[in-house]
């Protein structure tokens, strides 16, 4: 197989002769003269120093796996920095597609008006793109988690067609804050642990190298699943009563279903603390701590717009997982 793989690599460099930069170089296209989002390139040493401390794999400089990881490193500056296509040099801008898990594919335009994050996170329980936009989901996930790093674990096949599995981690250092698919703000209690996700991806290029097609394939709900906290070591209380472990777990995973209307989110991010709802039947409200939270649950505003200007009057809401902005 490794043979195999260093045959493959002296194929790349031989289909094209002076290797573009982006594939030896991960930050390369930092150095580019664009029209940054921001006004200037973005920093990413902390996540590249994250990157190397913590990865699994070590890919010899060169080798088709090192070139392959550059590559997607430097797409992802470009979609999450660069504001115009015509400024992004790892895609051929003419053929240039993108999808997920098999859905539609979608043009650079598409991804440069929602951002990388709405572009790949269907709508779930945890997070919906129709209730944000590109600079708030890219504050979203920043703020939760400060670095994001990415590496490619194993290529199969060349150029033009290559397919890699790839690892995407970082650590939870704040809380998480966004909006479902209901319309609820979720609020998660961050836990200080790594979030950890994996996937495939299928790449076609042209003969310049240019990437022509992305499909993207992943669990878009593990990383939110892996946010959230472990209700096995929480003691519930009910009207003096301490539930067991099982119960517990339960009616925490499914309030609604305990006939949890309202939660309020005052628990302390030690895993230990007690969650001790106050829960009554008939209709009335029933009041629980815990470490992940629907705050407008279940009137959920009927818009977007209502939304995000509620969220705005109390405050909060203030703006990849695949490859978000600032984290390789």
């Amino acid at each position: 197989m490794a043979d195999t793989q260093h045959e493959t690599s002296r194929e790349l460099t031989d289909a094209a002769p002076g290797v573009p930069d982006y594939m030896l170089d991960p930050d390369a296209v930092l150095k580019d003269e664009a029209t940054w989002r921001h006004g200037s390139p973005p920093d990413y040493s902390g996540t590249r120093k994250i990157w190397a401390e913590t990865k699994r794999s070590n890919h010899a400089p060169g080798s088709l796996e090192s070139m392959v990881e550059n590559l997607v490193k430097n797409w992802e500056i470009e979609a999450s920095h660069k504001m115009k296509l015509s400024d992004w040099r790892t895609i051929d801008a003419n053929n240039y597609t993108f999808s997920i898990n098999g859905g539609p594919k979608q043009d650079g335009e598409h991804m440069l008006k929602v951002g990388t994050y709405n572009a790949i996170i269907t709508p779930n329980e945890w997070y919906d793109a129709n209730y944000t936009d590109f600079e708030q989901s890219h504050k979203t996930f920043r703020d939760m988690m400060p670095n994001f790093a990415w590496e490619v674990t194993k290529v199969h096949g060349g150029p033009p067609d290559v397919s890699v599995d790839w690892r995407h981690w970082g650590v939870m250092r704040s809380d998480y804050v966004g909006w479902n698919n209901k319309g609820e703000e979720i609020r998660i209690k961050a836990h200080g642990k790594v979030l950890d996700i994996s996937g495939t991806t299928r790449a076609r290029v042209n003969d310049k190298m240019q990437v022509t097609s992305l499909e993207t394939f992943f669990d878009p709900e593990e990383m939110f699943k892996q946010m959230k906290p472990d209700y096995a070591k929480a003691e519930v209380l009910v009207d003096g009563e301490k539930l067991d472990p099982h119960t517990a777990t339960e009616m925490l995973e499914h309030p609604a279903e305990a006939g949890l209307t309202s939660l309020v989110d005052k628990v302390k991010s030690d895993q230990d603390a007690k969650f001790v709802p106050e829960q009554q039947r008939d209709g009335d409200k029933a009041i629980t701590d815990r470490d992940d939270v629907h705050l407008h649950h279940p009137a959920a505003p009927t818009s977007s717009d209502q939304l995000l200007s509620e969220q705005r009057e109390s405050g909060g809401g203030q703006g990849c997982p695949f490859l978000p902005g600032g984290r390789q």
